[in-house]
């Protein structure tokens, strides 16, 4: 596991003829079954009466198997949504979702002509998709004086965190997020500009 990961930087379709069905494969960046299911709702409307909208996500880091799901929206069971998250899953790619829309051209594939129509797409458009790179951040927090914000807020700066949350009482307390591998380089930087004062501590 490391602190970052590949997710997709805009929906990609592509379309093809697979013995007289027509398969249409979208990709796209979804971080809840929520925000998938309107993807869906959407490819439902501009495609209307295909005989298939087989489906499947990887709604987190590319190594997550929880957040995960596929559908074979009536074909036989395992030739469509199995495949088409198997095919997610080698990607390494993250937070990505898969629908492939079928209008089916009266030739039967079988299972195994089901199963690589379905990936044909996907495996195509994963080798095309254009990605970013998202940074895991973990949560810390830290207090400083007023005197001393200005350093702090450049050394967070420095070592990529993100300050969330500034809570302006007798000192500041200061919630943030920063990549793991960050966090000990931090801390040091942070005694040095405080001679030891300073001390971010992580959940």
């Amino acid at each position: 596991m490391t602190d970052q990961y590949l997710v997709p930087k805009a929906q990609l379709i592509i379309e093809e003829e697979i013995k007289h069905s027509r398969f249409i494969s979208f990709l796209f960046q979804c971080q809840s079954e929520q925000e998938f299911k309107c993807a869906l709702t959407n490819i439902k409307q501009e495609y209307p009466g295909a005989s298939h909208y087989c489906t499947a996500f990887v709604l987190a880091e590319p190594w997550n198997d929880v957040a995960t799901g596929s559908s074979d929206d009536g074909e036989p069971a395992g030739s469509a949504g199995r495949p088409m998250l198997a095919t997610l899953q080698g990607s390494n790619i993250g937070e990505i979702g898969a629908v492939v829309v079928r209008y089916y051209g009266g030739t039967k594939l079988g299972v195994g002509g089901l199963v690589r129509a379905y990936t044909s797409g996907l495996k195509q458009g994963l080798n095309q998709l254009e990605t970013l790179v998202k940074q895991i951040r973990h949560a810390g927090h830290l207090s400083c004086d007023y005197h001393q914000l200005k350093d702090v807020e450049h050394l967070l700066g420095q070592y990529d965190a993100l300050v969330e949350d500034k809570v302006f009482g007798e000192r500041i307390e200061i919630a943030f997020a920063i990549p793991k591998k960050h966090q000990a380089d931090l801390n040091k930087a942070l005694a040095a500009v405080s001679q030891g004062r300073i001390q971010a501590k992580f959940d």
